[in-house]
């Protein structure tokens, strides 16, 4: 039978001492799928601009050396050893280069599922850079253990390199928020009151959230809460709400012997014909197309 939204829902912060906004970043990272590809080393001489597979988007992360990152209409960025760089819409017109002396790094290419939730990883910056001091504690072993798969030729080895540039996406975005540098979606982390709503969206997926509801639930006026969630999210709380319970809908249509009309009532719509619409305008496709996949 196909579940209720709520058993999609991850609760860490059931557990005593555990922010609204951590459990914010379960609840949306949960959304946001990927399918590795592959993990090389390269070694890289001074002054070599990096050659990155422009289909793809990828980590970079820099084992000896620095590499200037060059984009037009910024300021040079500088990613020194022991630190990583995240392309989530891939290269573009970003341009690496090796600096005073070689380098070696390690590019993790891959891509977003196109159907993550909509507008999650097209919200993301075009790039993300994460210093020694955010990542050196955990980025070193992933790192290690990933490429001694990437080398492996057993059973497996594939889907274990994907798995782990998929933990390294998410730490890199969990050390990110963590430095206070979010935009988009993720804006709603930096504000407990705007993360006290969007936890509520998540928890309550059927619930038809009104302006007023929702700034109840942060403890802020109507016109402040939605010009703050507005600014922080990068859209309207109505918007982010109707993406979160389709989102919804399309993990329960991918299970087993899952009704159209049944997920659509499961997630708040009156009719599975207003779900129909609704779907198909994010995703571009029907419900029963998911359910078919």
């Amino acid at each position: 039978m196909t579940g209720h939204p709520k058993d999609l829902t991850i609760h860490p912060d059931d557990e005593a001492g555990t922010s609204p906004s951590a459990d914010l970043l379960s609840h949306v990272l949960a959304q946001l799928r990927l399918t590795g590809d592959k993990v090389t080393s390269k070694f890289l001489p001074t002054g070599h601009v990096v050659q990155l597979d422009p289909a793809m988007a990828h980590v970079i992360v820099i084992k000896e050396g620095a590499l200037a990152v060059h984009a037009e209409g910024q300021a040079t960025m500088q990613v020194r050893a022991n630190e990583l760089l995240l392309l989530p819409h891939g290269p573009g017109g970003v341009r690496l280069v090796t600096m005073a002396t070689p380098a070696t790094i390690i590019d993790c290419s891959f891509w977003f599922d196109p159907d993550s939730r909509h507008g999650t990883a097209l919200a993301l910056p075009p790039r993300i850079h994460v210093r020694e001091e955010d990542c050196g504690a955990w980025l070193k072993p992933i790192v290690g253990f990933m490429l001694a798969e990437a080398a492996d030729h057993q059973a497996g080895a594939a889907l274990m390199v994907s798995r782990l540039i998929d933990l390294v996406v998410i730490r890199t975005l969990r050390s990110w928020v963590h430095q206070g540098n979010t935009t988009g979606w993720l804006g709603g982390l930096i504000d407990a009151r705007i993360a006290r709503a969007i936890k509520a969206i998540h928890e309550h997926p059927r619930e038809r959230w009104s302006i007023d509801a929702l700034a109840g639930v942060a403890g802020m006026s109507r016109s402040s809460f939605y010009e703050r969630f507005t600014a922080l999210v990068g859209q309207s709380p109505q918007r982010y709400s109707n993406e979160w319970r389709l989102a919804l809908a399309r993990e329960l249509l991918s299970k087993s012997g899952a009704r159209v009309g049944q997920v659509g009532l499961s997630v708040g719509y009156r009719s599975e014909a207003a779900f129909s619409r609704a779907y198909k305008a994010l995703y571009g496709h029907s419900p029963r197309e998911s359910a078919r996949r």
